[in-house]
């Protein structure tokens, strides 16, 4: 790269800002590889706080004058008064060549991998679907404050969260022509209640979530550990020596009276520092729904039959032509696409382990799914999840 160049996530950020100035009405220059001069009308001064005439920046330094753009500063919060609702939701219409696959049980086997069930095809047909692919803005505060968007596809027909098959439909997104005709209601999936679509996307975020924010809670815990032992060892001193001259003091000694107040006064202010870096150190996450984008297209549904001892039970998945990849079912307790793959006995739900796994009490296993809220056997309640947004996840498609 040119030592004068701007790196490419500073390019990328300068483009996409020059073309919403621009759409909006803005004059729009550029003066150096990192730095933009912008002319504003009277609603894009309003909405993004900028004076008539201004430069923006968009490296780590920009020159005198110049105001500095950057994910991480309130620029999302501006950007998203000026687009008010604009370019929230977009509908696109795709109809590839729908190729079966020549192996439709070899796909099926790599992506169905059960420990203790077993499948069999029953069928494969072309049939159409709706794919929902949404974007979130998390913001995670404790100590200090991270933010970021995350995002997660859902297949209305289905219900299964194929997010590694739409990273590979959308690179064919941009080379798309127009798009093709709707096709008939009858053909297409029904669209969800509200409450079941907030129910699912509350619960699907949540893996996102963890691993998205993974690097930060080890920075948190590494941090609250260490200073969790220094303030221990700090008062764990102070307590030991109180300790050592209570017992050099006669029974009846007035100093021995005032150094066992002393040490219990310094088991209180530890317990006090203690709650206090607990407060500090506090996580609160909270989620707010940006954009979503609605794929209509069509598939390959296959339909399988799911067998567990006596039982059996039928479902579907949809396998993708550009991706050219079936779907993987998602875990009925967390939605998590991880595998393999367990069945339960009672309504055979397909569940990772965790969502099978036994109870910390009694040690019998149980279903995440059936029994959500505890244990059926002993009631030991479930647990919990590693941290709850602080607001609700909602979304318009």
């Amino acid at each position: 790269m040119p030592p004068d160049a701007a790196p490419p996530e500073n390019d990328r950020l300068r483009t996409f800002v020059g073309a919403v100035l621009t759409q909006a009405g803005a004059l729009v220059e550029a003066v150096a590889p990192d730095l933009i001069e912008v002319l504003a009308p009277e609603p894009v001064r309003d909405a993004l706080a900028l004076p008539e005439l201004t430069q923006l920046g968009f490296g780590a330094a920009p020159p005198a004058g110049a105001l500095r753009v950057g994910i991480e500063s309130d620029w999302l919060d501006r950007f998203a008064r000026l687009f008010d609702q604009r370019g929230r939701t977009l509908r696109r219409v795709l109809c590839p060549e729908l190729r079966l696959p020549a192996e439709p049980e070899r796909a099926l086997g790599h992506e169905l991998a059960l420990d203790n069930a077993t499948h069999r095809l029953l069928g494969v047909a072309p049939a159409w679907t709706r794919y929902l692919l949404f974007v979130f803005r998390y913001a995670a505060v404790s100590e200090e404050k991270r933010e970021g968007l995350v995002s997660l596809g859902l297949n209305l027909a289905t219900g299964a969260l194929p997010d590694a098959i739409l990273a590979g439909v959308m690179p064919w997104l941009d080379g798309a022509e127009d798009d093709a005709p709707m096709p008939s209601a009858e053909a297409l999936p029904t669209a969800w209640e509200a409450s079941r679509m907030q129910d699912s996307l509350a619960r699907a975020i949540m893996p996102r979530l963890e691993v998205a924010l993974a690097p930060f809670l080890k920075t948190l815990r590494r941090r609250l550990e260490r200073d969790q032992e220094r303030l221990h060892d700090y008062h764990n001193d102070l307590h030991r020596e109180a300790v050592r001259r209570e017992a050099q003091l006669a029974p009846d000694d007035p100093a021995r009276h005032r150094e066992g107040l002393r040490r219990m006064a310094i088991a209180e202010e530890y317990r006090a520092k203690r709650d206090d870096l607990a407060r500090q150190y506090a996580l609160r996450v909270s989620v707010s729904w940006m954009q979503t984008l609605e794929l209509v297209m069509p598939v390959a549904r296959f339909t399988v039959q799911l067998r567990r001892r006596k039982a059996e039970r039928a479902f579907i998945l949809d396998w993708n032509p550009l991706a050219r990849r079936l779907e993987t079912p998602p875990c009925a307790a967390s939605l998590s696409t991880e595998r393999p793959r367990l069945v339960c006995d009672e309504a055979l739900h397909l569940l990772t382990q965790t969502g099978l796994a036994p109870c910390p009490a009694c040690g019998k296993p149980f279903c995440r799914a059936c029994h959500p809220a505890h244990c059926p056997k002993c009631h030991h309640p479930a647990a919990a999840p590693l941290f709850a947004p602080a607001a609700s996840v909602s979304a318009r498609p």
